[in-house]
């Protein structure tokens, strides 16, 4: 029983060594990690009621889900054999689909949120309610942009091959 519980606890330390790695190697998780905090911040400016935030967690949940499923994906397929070249890419590519049909639909959700004229006012009215409020949001922006291009580690072994160039190996 003690062991199971062991077993069952170092789960959830392998889960956040993963969501680490991802942080700290993997771009495109830390541009969805800037798109959800921004996500939330225009969630508090558009007053969103629990219904609302709800809907963006199940996007947030499920995007960055998504972006980890994608990047274990690349990492597992990652210069396989020459016999298997195609099916590395093809997977590769078909796990970037699944984020994209997830970003997609995360999208919708966010028009639907905050897509009305007047929720529209209300965020551009937080966002400019007073020349510091507006220099705050864009610092941020140059802070995100820092955070997601010039932030983390390379993966060892010298990244990962993009789909296409594993079509390209056939």
């Amino acid at each position: 029983m003690k062991r199971d519980l062991a077993r069952f606890g170092r789960g959830f330390v392998y889960a956040w060594s993963g969501i680490c790695t991802a942080v700290a190697r993997e771009r495109n998780f830390r541009f969805h990690l800037c798109a959800a905090a921004y996500a939330l911040a225009v969630g508090c400016l558009a007053e969103l009621d629990a219904a609302g935030f709800a809907l963006l967690f199940l996007c947030i949940g499920g995007v960055m889900g998504m972006e980890l499923m994608n990047s274990a994906i690349e990492r597992a397929v990652d210069k396989p054999d020459a016999i298997h070249w195609g099916s590395a890419g093809t997977a590769k590519d078909m796990a970037a689909g699944g984020v994209l049909v997830c970003a997609l639909g995360a999208v919708a959700v966010a028009v639907c949120l905050f897509g009305r004229p007047d929720t529209l006012q209300k965020i551009w009215a937080g966002v400019t309610h007073s020349p510091v409020t507006a220099a705050l949001w864009a610092v941020s922006l140059g802070l995100a942009y820092i955070f997601i291009f010039c932030f983390g580690t390379p993966a060892k072994g010298g990244g990962t091959q993009d789909a296409q160039g594993a079509n390209d190996a056939k």
